[in-house]
């Protein structure tokens, strides 16, 4: 065997009591380390343990929740793009109504100010045809009387005689037209 230098004792062999206080010092060491630090530790471990799977837990409950709230905002912007396409059909609807009120209240305005356009036209007519009537009479009166060389009898006969002789041509006048 081989033995060391001076001590005797050999290199394989290492001295007993060396042996001893290093295999108590590790026993301490094993002990202390079993009741005091591997408990703090296993508690540690235990705890961010129980963080990431709290952690994953939380974030699967908080997409769950992400998931139903973009499912209900999904239903709710359905819903309102169905109120809103039924809102511009209905405005749509109210805006053809509107547009055939308006056309029938300007047919029924047109008509009204045509037919007042015609009773003026025809009682401006009527007021000529009165006041033509009366001039050619004076005009046919005193042309007479001219002729004759006197004034002719009172403007009450004289009225008479020339509306019954327009109210003659009149008639003439109508019949040549209902001939042709």
């Amino acid at each position: 065997m081989i033995h060391a230098a001076e001590g005797g004792a050999g290199i394989l062999f290492p001295i007993w009591q060396e042996m001893l206080i290093g295999a108590i010092a590790f026993g301490l060491l094993c002990f202390v380390l079993i009741k005091f630090v591997f408990p703090v530790m296993e508690k540690t471990f235990e705890a961010r343990v129980d963080a990431i799977e709290g952690g994953i837990e939380r974030a699967e409950r908080a997409q769950e929740e992400a998931n139903q709230t973009l499912e209900e905002y999904r239903r709710k912007l359905a819903t309102a793009q169905e109120e809103a396409a039924a809102i511009r059909d209905e405005a749509r609807a109210d805006a053809v109504a509107a547009k055939e009120e308006i056309l029938v209240s300007a047919r029924e305005e047109a008509n009204r100010i045509i037919a007042a356009g015609h009773a003026q036209v025809e009682a401006s007519r009527q007021q000529l045809v009165r006041e033509l009537r009366s001039e050619v009479g004076n005009l046919a009166v005193d042309l007479a009387g001219k002729i004759i060389g006197q004034r002719l009898a009172g403007d009450a006969d004289t009225t008479a005689t020339v509306d019954q002789f327009l109210a003659q041509i009149a008639d003439e006048t109508a019949e040549t037209s209902g001939a042709r």
